[in-house]
């Protein structure tokens, strides 16, 4: 996803290990990026390209004409079953293989406002009966969507448009009749029934005023950061030969203080699982849902609305001026190449934009960056704007000077010092060159020399496209940037993750939801690049849109570093396995406290791992052969005896939640409460199987409405998650944000208001005050103290 295709990849490092041993060592011992593009991009010969143009021929990516009916007829499917999200999906994918002013688009865009209006999604539905009427909508059909429109008006409390829509309607059957008299006597019953509806609520209106609902807004950065705009005031920048550039707190900060808002440079979406054409589909047509057909290319706003490219099926977005946006920055050169970008991965496809983003910032500058610097030994030596800043000891700056002042050149700012979220400062982004091994700069490369000439072919295929000269006479000088970008990505790329939540259980009414964060794109932010990493941070990020927030998650002291974490989390992944993920993918040891403590740790694991003696139900300690803990217990057990164990139990813990899913839910309660029961025998009450089990139970009670066994089932699951992650991480929060809703459905007031104040407590920390449970939370909290006592 990441990186190219498998197949791709393959091909590239199969044609390394044939070339000769001179002309491998020739671009391993390049000591600049010009020489390694240019050595490598020579070597890309015409079958090469044919290879990769078979690849990218498999990715449905164009406009299909055949395409539209079969969503639509996929689409009435999931709508007569009131599948309505499914619905709009479908209908959104017939859309957006439709060309402009066809009756198919039309027809598409007027079936996916009926969705949207049994989904109570109004504003959405009228735009789309818009989209549909302007595309051509059938003149016959067009009473029924009028209709439509004049119910979402009065439901929006728009009573004058909805009035005047149905004059208009009632003078078009007076003076063109287009419908037979059957039809036309319902149509006009319908009729009557908006004019009542429209009386009534105009009375309602008189009667009652418009409540003005309270929005909330997120807390705005505390003051200006002359330094670094996107940053609090509370907040600086050093740079020592250590740690490089680091950011520390200037003052005493709290948990829940915004540190950093800022906007990705640039973004693309993640465009999930699309296997090429023919691969694991019964058609050519996929109609499963990815991110690309819930999430703005733009934006990455969440929308069932979507609105297509004119000119590919595949880049969609939430409004036309989104699409306006991304076409005049990036998609003119970008929609001929859809199917390359898929093939060539996220990685290829963010340095590709980054680099057509930078013209934006004044060509003759760019081509100064990259013909000059680009080819230096020192790739990120500042450029003659960066200006030199006097750091002392005291604010994290070290020198070989016994912590003197030292004058320090501070890479990425510009000429009155400050760092910002622009190109200058991506380009100083660290592509640490000399620790890619030479077959991945070789298929990076390759990739992006590929890229490069179909970019050059799509150019000169339309003479009549003013193309920025700079993309034509500069191609292998932005190939270069393209190749630094990409080689800086492993190490500076940001996955840009939402919060997703599925019912679990409960009627409509009554569900209960799961928290999950999921991966939605992949974004550079060259101000959170600044951050170091920590296995036990004390920051927490988060996202809205493209933008990223990053929050104190505990108290910040001044002088402090303020640390974010890579991934490697110390709750949720051994030293051993989290070291090997950091030297992979970052090239470096982690030494942070958590991980110092770890390595001089007893034998003993931690809680959620432990094992406990069958007899007297102590800790068992040890390596491969572990013993109780209690100095009158003799009891010893092989550690892989008991892994085997663990692994049976997590088996059937999977087999119950596939019962669960399947709603067998008396036979998965059965075997949850088995496994139980053998866990008892020698899992510690706090390993995280147990945990599963607990909540794999919660999940089945609630299923059957029995809200209190369900909530006493998620308490103990809760005592796993904060042993696991603490009580006041994020997971913690999203649990007892689960416990807050199973309360509340089973009307127990004061454990609900309870546990409503801790969910606040630990997921304001963490998110602010904007995000969606934070807001439901507060509607729960509102039902139940404006409830009558019991």
């Amino acid at each position: 996803m990441d990186l190219p295709v498998d197949e791709w990849k393959s091909y590239i490092f199969q044609k390394w290990s044939l070339l000769p041993k001179s002309i491998q060592d020739t671009i391993s011992t390049a000591d600049n990026l010009k020489d390694i593009f240019l050595h490598s991009s020579s070597l890309l010969q015409p079958e090469d390209e044919t290879f990769l143009k078979s690849l990218a021929s498999g990715y449905l990516v164009g406009k299909d004409p055949n395409a539209p009916p079969f969503y639509r007829e996929e689409g009435n499917k999931k709508f007569q079953k009131k599948d309505y999200v499914g619905a709009t999906v479908l209908y959104s994918k017939g859309i957006s293989h439709a060309r402009p002013h066809t009756a198919d688009i039309s027809l598409c865009y007027a079936n996916r406002s009926a969705a949207l209006f049994y989904m109570d999604e109004y504003e959405m539905c009228l735009k789309d009966i818009t989209r549909a009427q302007m595309h051509g909508y059938p003149e016959s059909l067009q009473p029924k969507v009028t209709l439509r429109k004049v119910e979402c008006l009065v439901t929006l409390g728009r009573l004058q448009e909805a009035g005047q829509t149905i004059r208009d309607l009632e003078s078009n059957f007076a003076a063109k009749p287009t419908v037979a008299a059957a039809q036309f006597q319902i149509l006009q019953r319908n009729l009557c029934r908006l004019k009542m509806k429209v009386q009534e609520r105009e009375r309602l209106t008189a009667t009652f005023p418009t409540t003005l609902t309270k929005i909330f807004e997120d807390m705005d950065l505390r003051e200006v950061n002359e330094q670094i705009p996107c940053a609090s005031s509370s907040v600086s920048l050093c740079m020592d030969s250590l740690r490089g550039r680091y950011l520390i707190a200037t003052e005493d900060i709290l948990p829940g203080e915004l540190l950093v808002k800022e906007d990705a440079f640039v973004s693309v979406l993640n465009p999930g699982e699309r296997p090429p054409l023919h691969q694991g589909l019964a058609s050519k047509w996929d109609t499963r849902i990815t991110n690309g057909d819930l999430y703005c290319h733009r934006c990455l706003t969440h929308t069932l609305a979507m609105v297509p490219c004119d000119g590919c099926s595949y880049a969609k977005y939430c409004s036309h001026e989104c699409m306006q946006q991304a076409w005049g920055l990036y998609h003119n050169r970008e929609c001929p190449l859809g199917g390359l970008l898929l093939t060539l991965g996220i990685f290829c496809h963010v340095s590709l934009r980054a680099t057509l983003l930078a013209r934006f910032e004044g060509a003759s500058k760019v081509i100064r960056k990259l013909s000059g610097e680009i080819s230096n030994k020192d790739m990120c030596s500042p450029d003659s704007e960066t200006p030199v800043h006097t750091l002392r000891s005291d604010l994290g700056g070290e020198s070989e000077e016994n912590g003197n002042i030292v004058q320090t050149p501070v890479p990425g700012c510009d000429v009155n010092g400050k760092y910002e979220n622009n190109y200058n400062a991506v380009f100083h982004l660290l592509p640490h060159t000399e620790h890619h091994s030479p077959e991945y700069k070789f298929l990076c490369a390759l990739s992006v020399s590929a890229l490069c000439r179909q970019l050059e072919a799509a150019n000169s295929s339309k003479p009549d496209t003013a193309a920025p000269p700079i993309l034509c006479s500069e191609l292998s000088t932005w190939g270069v940037a393209m190749l630094k970008h990409m080689l800086q990505l492993q190490c500076n790329a940001q996955a840009i993750t939402t919060i997703q939540q599925t019912a679990l259980s409960g009627s409509e009414e009554n569900s209960v939801t799961n928290s999950r964060q999921v991966r939605l794109a992949t974004g550079i932010f060259p101000v959170v690049s600044l951050l170091n990493h920590s296995c036990s941070p004390n920051t927490s990020m988060s996202f809205v849109s493209t933008v990223a927030t990053v929050r104190a998650s505990e108290k910040i002291a001044k002088g402090q570093e303020i640390l974010h974490c890579y991934g490697p989390h110390h709750s949720r992944m051994a030293i051993a396995d989290r070291q090997q993920k950091l030297r992979a993918q970052y090239f470096f040891d982690c030494s942070c406290p958590v991980c110092q403590k770890e390595k001089h740790r007893a034998t003993i694991g931690p809680r959620w791992e432990a094992f406990c003696c069958g007899r007297c139900g102590a800790l068992l300690q040890g390596g491969d052969v572990l013993s109780c803990g209690s100095t009158s217990c003799m009891e010893s057990v092989s550690r892989d005896h008991l892994i085997s164990r663990v692994q049976d139990l997590q088996r059937q813990v999977g087999g119950a939640r596939k019962l669960l899913g399947n709603s067998q839910l008396e036979q998965a309660i059965q075997l949850l409460l088995g496994c139980r029961h053998d866990a008892e025998s020698f899992l510690s009450p706090e390993h995280s199987v147990v945990g599963e089990m607990e909540d794999a139970l919660a999940q089945a009670y609630a299923a059957l409405g029995d809200w209190q066994k369900s909530a006493a089932h998620l308490q103990k699951s809760l005592q796993v998650v904060e042993a696991q992650h603490g009580p006041s991480s994020i997971e913690m929060g999203h649990e007892l944000f689960k416990l807050a809703q199973l309360f509340f459905n089973g009307f127990a007031i004061p454990e609900a208001l309870n546990t409503i104040e801790r969910a606040e407590k630990v997921l304001l920390v963490h998110y602010g005050p904007c995000s969606d449970e934070i807001q439901e939370l507060q509607k729960m909290k509102s039902c139940l103290l404006d409830s009558p006592p019991i």
